[in-house]
């Protein structure tokens, strides 16, 4: 499984993130291979962490290469007060099955 975390500070948005982002966000749910998204906040509310979730790097690429995840990555200053990607393979998951995967 690939784990692709989207760390970011909000800043400003307009009309255009919210397009942008509500067409990423189905993209990437429609894809085969998709997992799950998570999402955290930092305690202090300054920080956001998007987490997606893929089988596969196939999967991955597939989203990297969307037209409008392009548009988007264009004008991140736009809307994103600092941003960070982390994308890593998870080697095991487990719990005691109480949480919603």
């Amino acid at each position: 499984m690939i784990c692709c975390q989207f760390i970011f500070r909000p800043g400003t948005y307009d009309d255009d993130f919210h397009r942008l982002d509500e067409q990423i966000d189905d993209y990437a749910r429609s894809l085969p291979g998709f997992e799950r998204v998570e999402k955290w906040v930092s305690p202090d509310g300054r920080d956001v962490n998007a987490i997606y979730y893929f089988a596969d790097m196939a999967a991955v690429r597939q989203l990297a290469r969307f037209p409008r995840h392009l548009e988007a990555k264009e004008q991140v200053a736009r809307w994103y007060d600092g941003y960070r990607i982390v994308v890593s393979e998870v080697s095991a998951t487990y719990g005691d099955g109480r949480l919603e995967s």
